[in-house]
């Protein structure tokens, strides 16, 4: 007899307190600990005893092994201090783009693609006559049958020039960005943890680059203070400081670095939560945290102006709501010609990820 057999579904589920699982949780607890793998561990054992994570076939001291096997951690074996690897490094960085990417894909909000479009390299669903000077490749042969049997009948077939459809394609162009971080003390003020994603997000955003569009470039500036680069395997270790916000030395520093690269499409990233009060005048700061200062607005403004010179956008991820900082926000935007989101913390990767891909996206006709 003819038919289909079904057997009973059983699930290939990853085993309670398996390396995999743990070490996605060991990756995670790194943002939060700057780094530091002995806290993680610690905050590992901690949540053993209260949930249970390991099993007694595969316990701490098993996964802890295996971590140092596995080239994630490694031991001084004087003081016996615990510290991450290259590999840990980048799995932190690549843990972040599977978390970010992934909740990308699943909201649907699609690639934002240029209202305009031109030979390059990546179709879209635009539609036009053949003209002179287009690439053979571009023609839409079923779309082209088809409208020369319904331009001529079907008795005769014959195909003309007019016949032929196009396919638009969008040019994907190279850029280099700037990624600016507010290392603050307001990041982590009133019980709020900004920091850590604004850190996953770089490491997210430096590990796409990387991997999926080699030829740009990610440069990094955090700013307080002052304003200084760091690498991206510094990322994980970054750390909010008792400083003031100087906006204008970060956006000084950003610009100097895009004035170095090559590529045309440039651009500047700025996450931020609070205000700018503060600017450094020859070796002293002149710093005021109360309300918005006129000088300190009036010289970051100029700045947001000089880079709309240069040709340079600023997308500015405000997280923080207060009306007041929201209008400063407002200006500077206007000032500099640039974008700027309000964004909660959870969104702000989506954010960030998918004004970076539109912003790749430039069109030739």
């Amino acid at each position: 007899m003819r038919g289909f057999g079904f057997s009973k579904y059983v699930p290939n589920e990853v085993p309670k307190g398996g390396f995999d699982e743990l070490l996605k949780l060991f990756l995670e607890l790194l943002n939060y600990t700057s780094g530091d793998a002995g806290e993680a561990l610690a905050w590992m054992n901690e949540l053993d005893k209260q949930y249970n994570i390991t099993n007694d076939e595969y316990g701490m001291g098993d996964f802890i092994d295996d971590l140092k096997q596995k080239g994630y951690l490694t031991e001084d074996n004087q003081s016996g201090q615990f510290n991450i690897t290259a590999k840990a490094e980048q799995g932190i960085r690549q843990s972040a783009l599977d978390e970010i990417f992934g909740k990308l894909k699943k909201s649907g909000r699609g690639n934002h693609r240029s209202p305009q479009s031109g030979q390059g390299d990546e179709k879209n669903a635009e539609r036009r006559e053949f003209e002179f000077g287009d690439s053979l490749d571009q023609i839409d042969i079923t779309q082209s049958i088809h409208n020369a049997q319904i331009n001529h009948g079907i008795g005769d077939f014959k195909m003309t020039e007019r016949d032929l459809e196009v396919e638009e394609m969008d040019y994907k162009t190279l850029t280099s960005t700037v990624l600016m971080i507010d290392i603050s003390h307001s990041m982590i003020l009133y019980g709020e943890d900004r920091i850590t994603p604004a850190k996953k997000v770089a490491m997210a955003l430096a590990e796409l680059i990387k991997t999926k569009y080699p030829k740009d470039t990610l440069d990094i500036v955090v700013f307080g203070n002052d304003a200084w680069p760091i690498s991206l395997k510094d990322l994980p270790y970054l750390q909010v400081g008792p400083y003031h916000t100087n906006t204008y030395a970060g956006l000084e520093l950003a610009t100097d670095m895009l004035r170095r690269r090559k590529t045309h499409n440039k651009q500047i990233f700025m996450i931020t939560d609070g205000k700018p009060t503060c600017l450094k005048e020859g070796t002293k700061y002149y710093k005021n945290s109360i309300g918005l200062d006129r000088k300190v607005v009036n010289k970051t403004l100029n700045m947001a102006a000089q880079c709309k010179r240069l040709k340079i956008p600023i997308t500015t991820f405000m997280i923080a709501r207060d009306p007041y900082l929201q209008q400063f926000v407002r200006k500077f935007t206007e000032t500099n010609g640039g974008r700027a989101f309000y964004s909660s913390l959870t969104g702000l990767g989506e954010y960030i990820f998918e004004d970076y891909i539109k912003n790749r996206r430039k069109t030739v006709r």
